[in-house]
């Protein structure tokens, strides 16, 4: 008679995903939701374990994988991933979480005896009896250390030059904890009655208003945030909250004409759309044309639409893009630093040759953009990166390519609440609760 089949728990499904990460280069919160989709026998409970497991793990693996090391006489280079991930989920929980050390370990190395056979299921339980011994269930001050330790001594470095040591280690030690959704609400003033409906629907769930962005709300425990009420109507979306006052910097008013230079799946896009109203335009660009089909798809769900879009790549020339505006956002591609709380694979993936590049290209897609500036009018210039080099470098840089842009206080209610006169700010995650970004407002000379 057969055994009956190991049905899969949150620590299988966090070890999966975190194969699925090493293997093939997913980002984490896209693979995580993926495989919480299909895990329809997953509780609420070990949902939330599951992710907890995989964030956590992710952000402190290469201090982990050195621990774990010390028992594998062969290395683990020859390890396929899905042993080497249940390896490191077992070890983050016999380090940083309550789970007794023998539940830990007895359910990696059954996991691992039902994929990969009796003998790689021995050598398992082997290594993590003696990882357990060593193991003393630190509290947060060594779970910050191996959150620093995990970091790439160049990655690092750079934090440290933009924000200080203490605004680095800060800065990272944000990465303990999951971040909330943000919901951005299409109406502003609606925000509080959505806040009770969001309540009354989901009250096992946390809905609170955010703290920068006047349209959003961060929810904890709400599960997936499109089976909420509001969705289907188009009266809100999903929208980080600094990518939020991101684009309300522009400062976008009725009847102007807006350009957004690299939209993407048109979250900024939506927002400045709504500012001009019914008498403005906003054209979005971006180089993926898919990602254009998917801007225009949640543009009509929430009742808006962009004047027109291009495929542009900035990096070689405008396109189709003719004419001048009165505002151009420039949310330009970068290395993502600023979303380490939420993407922590990030800092195990950016080299240093990476930072280099993405500067570059920064500044030949914000020199081309600023050509279609009309004279008077603003170039507001983002990034969701905290590094110097992306952020002031490059803004001293484009000054020194274009004399006719002069850096320039903000014409936008909210990144003035924030940031008074001064013509750039930084978001952080430890001040300001949402991811990095770097933010600059430029005017172009009458």
């Amino acid at each position: 008679m057969s055994e009956p089949r190991r049905v899969p728990g949150a620590r299988d499904l966090a070890a999966l995903v975190l194969a699925r990460v090493q293997k093939e280069k997913a980002f984490a919160s896209a693979a995580l939701e993926a495989e919480l989709g299909r895990a329809v026998q997953l509780d609420a409970r070990d949902r939330a374990l599951a992710t907890e497991l995989v964030y956590g793990s992710l952000r402190v693996e290469p201090w982990l994988l050195e621990r774990i090391a010390q028992f594998a006489p062969r290395g683990l280079h020859s390890i396929d991933a899905r042993v080497r991930a249940h390896l490191v989920v077992a070890a983050y929980q016999l380090f940083f979480t309550r789970v007794p050390a023998f539940a830990a370990v007895s359910e990696a190395v059954e996991a691992i005896r039902a994929s990969r056979g009796p003998r790689m299921a021995a050598f398992a339980n082997a290594v993590l009896r003696k990882v357990a011994e060593q193991a003393q269930k630190p509290g947060p001050e060594a779970r910050e250390e191996a959150i620093v330790a995990s970091t790439p001594a160049w990655l690092r470095e750079a934090l440290e030059r933009a924000l200080s040591a203490e605004g680095a280690r800060a800065f990272l030690r944000c990465g303990t904890e999951p971040p909330p959704i943000a919901l951005r609400v299409e109406q502003a003033p609606q925000r509080d009655e959505w806040l009770a409906r969001l309540h009354a629907a989901a009250p096992q769930a946390t809905f609170e208003p955010g703290r920068i962005s006047p349209r959003a709300i961060l929810a904890r425990g709400a599960g997936k945030p499109q089976s909420l009420p509001g969705w289907s109507d188009g009266a809100w979306a999903v929208q980080e909250e600094g990518s939020q006052l991101a684009a309300l910097a522009v400062g976008a008013r009725e009847g102007e004409r807006v350009l957004d230079a690299c939209a993407g799946r048109g979250n900024k896009t939506a927002i400045l759309a709504r500012d001009v109203g019914a008498s403005g335009s906003v054209d979005a660009c971006d180089s993926s044309p898919s990602k254009l089909e998917r801007l225009g798809e949640e543009l009509v769900r929430l009742g808006l639409h962009a004047h027109a879009t291009f495929a542009v790549d900035w990096s070689v020339g405008s396109g189709d893009v003719s004419g001048v505006y009165d505002r151009v956002l420039v949310d330009a591609p970068c290395t993502g630093v600023g979303t380490l709380r939420r993407r922590p694979e990030i800092g195990l993936r950016r080299e240093p040759t990476d930072l280099a590049a993405k500067t570059a290209t920064q500044l030949a897609i914000a020199s081309r953009a600023a050509e279609h500036v009309r004279p008077g009018g603003a170039l507001v210039y983002v990034v969701c990166s905290v590094l110097r080099e992306e952020a002031e470098q490059v803004i001293e840089a484009l000054a020194r390519a274009r004399p006719e842009l002069e850096p320039a206080p903000f014409d936008s209610p909210a990144a003035r609440a924030l940031c008074a006169d001064a013509t750039s700010f930084r978001l952080l995650p430890h001040v300001h609760g949402t991811d990095g970004y770097f933010v600059a407002n430029l005017r172009r000379r009458e």
